[in-house]
């Protein structure tokens, strides 16, 4: 890539069930990656087919759990392709409907690069300077957000206290 064509890095967050995926999870997993699958929402795929780059930046956040909130910091690791567990009818992702010449699901993979002290979301409501991040935003339940660059320096240098 050169400086005509670069960009400056993105930042999202991205929600994990830990059940399913938490930060220990991906800190485990060979090269710290896991495949993001399971976004099965249309503005989430997007964000993530037209939005995300390799290298962008990623609150790795959980979600469905007993305190929710951003619990690591990764990267977006790969290009986007297609999600398998479309195609799988024993995975709770299945579509049936999506097809391997036509698939309607794709994921990314993410690299954990640690884990943080839980940020809950009741502590990044409680600050005025995070008032408009997507997640906080009321009904707000996708997936996966984009994160303003001056909400991530926010958390990561000031909430959660640097790289």
């Amino acid at each position: 890539m050169n400086a005509a064509t670069a960009r400056a890095p993105h930042y999202w967050l991205m929600k994990s069930e830990p059940d399913e995926c938490s930060i220990d999870d991906a800190l485990a997993a060979p090269g710290q990656t896991v495949p993001w699958t399971g976004v099965r929402n249309y503005q989430a795929r997007n964000f993530m087919r037209d939005g995300m780059q390799v290298g962008d930046g990623v609150l790795f956040y959980h979600s469905s759990c007993p305190e929710p909130g951003i619990a690591g910091i990764a990267r977006v690791a790969s290009e986007v392709r297609t999600d398998p567990t479309q195609f799988d009818p024993a995975s709770p992702y299945h579509d049936g409907a999506s097809k391997p010449d036509a698939p309607r699901w794709l994921l990314r993979d993410v690299q954990a690069l640690r884990k943080t002290r839980l940020l809950p979301l009741a502590e990044l409501r409680a600050h005025p300077g995070l008032a408009t991040m997507v997640v906080l935003q009321r009904g707000s339940r996708l997936s996966i957000t984009p994160v303003e660059p001056g909400h991530w320096t926010l958390i990561v240098d000031g909430l959660l206290g640097g790289r």
